[in-house]
């Protein structure tokens, strides 16, 4: 099973959804997906779709996926990689009112250099990294809150 996540953000990221139907229809992705939704309101017969479920369900998910597609969320993201998932990250971004700003970028890219997950820039680069994952081996996930609270922060002072 394929979970995808999309967190609780009060803005659609109906581009993913839309490229996940797209490899389904074209064979990339054969297995079932399951999708947290949030505030993405998003209709397919291909995918189970739910807006909000509770941690423990959402837990339970996580458990029993093969691999995790997830926006760019650090909490989506180390849920994930602590319960040892193979990881796709793929950023909402502001130019698609996907987000406030693209801070999501420089996260999945700060993960993607250490090796924890496939990070994608582009939701059209999906197909290429559903070929990917079966080979590929993550590093361990080790936190270090105190290097992303900087990341974040330095973000944050640039915005201003």
């Amino acid at each position: 099973m394929i979970l995808v996540l999309l967190g609780t953000q009060h803005n659609e990221f109906t581009r993913l959804l839309q490229e996940i139907e797209e490899c389904i229809d074209h064979g990339f992705i054969q297995e079932k997906v399951v999708v947290q939704a949030g505030f993405t309101k998003y209709k397919s017969d291909k995918m189970k779709i739910f807006d909000m479920i509770s941690k423990e369900i959402l837990e339970n998910l996580i458990e029993e996926a093969n691999i995790v597609i997830t926006h760019g969320g650090v909490g989506s993201i180390t849920m994930a990689l602590k319960k040892h998932k193979k990881v796709i990250a793929v950023p909402r971004l502001h130019e698609f009112n996907e987000h406030v700003n693209n801070h999501q970028r420089q996260i999945i890219n700060d993960f993607n250099q250490k090796n924890y997950l496939i990070g994608l820039q582009n939701v059209e680069d999906l197909p290429e990294a559903l070929k990917q994952i079966s080979e590929f081996t993550p590093e361990e996930y080790q936190e270090n809150n105190q290097k992303l609270i900087k990341i974040i922060e330095n973000f944050i002072d640039n915005i201003k």
